[in-house]
Order: structure tokens, then sequence, then C-alpha cells
């Protein structure tokens, strides 16, 4: 059992992860309801509508700037969070869903969680994949790099035996 306790999150980095959460929220539902309303020949409010959702996914690019710094943010370290983010989708809340849709028998919903979950996992398997794929790309060109300078030293090396 460990006796250690669980890092104290900034009480601040929670607030932008909400704000964060519901800004994307806001972005994707008004884009639904620009959906909803030009199905029903209403083109002004659905303009309205994605307008409003543009600025929503602006807020949140604010919010995540503060969350997840570029300077601290590689490629390598995206593909990181984004595995960890879908594989605790697809491990731990769908499951949990599921099994709350189940117990209430809501079968659209418990379908609609099974295929989160099986999206979930392709998403991971897809974000690893890549990653792997660039750290062979980058073990690749440290063994060319390396033999570069090796062959830069030797050069150098025959070059001060000549003086």
């Amino acid at each position: 059992m460990s006796t250690q306790a669980a890092p104290i999150q900034s009480v601040t980095i929670q607030n932008l992860e909400s704000a964060f959460a519901g800004e994307s929220m806001a972005h994707i539902k008004y884009r639904y309801f620009a959906r909803i309303a030009r199905e029903a020949g209403d083109e002004a409010t659905a303009a309205i509508f994605e307008t409003t959702a543009d600025q929503e996914v602006q807020h949140a690019f604010g919010h995540l700037d503060l969350l997840y710094p570029k300077a601290n943010l590689t490629p390598a370290r995206a593909l990181e969070l984004a595995i960890e983010g879908e594989t605790y989708e697809y491990t731990e809340m769908y499951p949990k869903f599921r099994h709350l849709a189940i117990e209430e028998g809501q079968s659209s919903a418990v379908a609609e969680f099974d295929e989160q979950i099986a999206e979930s996992r392709g998403h991971a398997e897809a974000f690893r994949a890549v990653l792997e794929k660039a750290a062979k790309r980058f073990a690749a060109l440290a063994k060319v790099e390396e033999r570069h300078a090796n062959h830069y030293r030797a050069a150098l090396s025959q070059k001060g035996a000549t003086r």
C-alpha cells in the first residue's frame, strides 16, 4: 500500500480544464444546433451558431495554451498525452458509462458507448503507431549522425597528425 498522497492540483489548473471542457462542448453543441437550423431552412440562425462556435474554439485554444505551454510540448509529448486520453476513454470512462447504461436499460446508449470504446482503442493504437514510427526514425537518424560525427573526428585526427 502506498503512503504517498496524490499530488495536489492547482485550483486554477482545474478551472482551466473545466473551462476548456465547457468551451469545447459549446463549440460542438453550437455546430449541432447550426445543422438543425440549416435542416429547418433557417440559414440566419445556422450562421450565428457557426460564428459563435468558431469563437468557442478560440477560447478553448486559449485555455490549452495555458494548460499545455508550447515551450513544453513536443509532437512526441502530444502523442503521449493523446494516447493517455484515448486509453482512459476505452479502459475506464466508456466501460463505466456502458455499465450504468445497461443498469438503466438504455440500449441505444450502450450501443453508442460500445462504438466509442472501439473507436477510442483505434485512436490510441494509431497515435501509438505514429509515436513508435517517430522513435524508430529518430533512432535511425541518431545512428547516421553518430557515423558522421565519427567520420569528422577521424578526419580531424588525421589532419592533426599531419601537422
